[in-house]
């Protein structure tokens, strides 16, 4: 069976121009039409539709991730849990947001249903 050759994919200026000459035709069909198909092992057509909105993004300026940051992980969800041990563990995730740093020290304050933590030394903003 010969290899069929997979067409080259548009990036950049060149596949935004060639988006904007095929706007009439399905978002499939552009697709194809700017390299972002190939043919699987059963002569079926299949069309990176994921691919090309990506490419297309980057072309047109819009960054989906941070760059240099490298960092992924979860969000913070403002909820912990006591440990088996009794302590309480605050992520890196809520120092971060109070811009805590190794050795900073912090007051704990008791409510009937709360805790509080506040930077000693901190001004007063209640």
């Amino acid at each position: 069976m010969a290899k069929v050759k997979q067409p080259v994919q548009l990036s950049g200026d060149a596949l935004l121009q060639k988006v904007k000459e095929l706007e009439h035709l399905s978002k499939e069909e552009k697709a194809k039409a700017c390299g972002y198909a190939t043919i699987t092992k059963n002569n079926q057509a299949r069309v990176n539709l994921m691919k090309f909105y990506n490419a297309l993004m980057e072309a047109d300026g819009v960054e989906l991730e941070a760059k240099g940051s490298g960092k992924g992980g979860r969000s913070a969800s403002y909820r912990v849990s006591v440990q088996k041990n009794g302590n309480l563990l605050i992520g890196s995730a809520y120092t971060q947001l109070m811009g805590l740093q190794a050795g900073d020290e912090l007051e704990i304050r008791l409510g009937r249903k709360h805790i509080h933590l506040r930077q000693v030394g901190a001004d007063d903003e209640e």
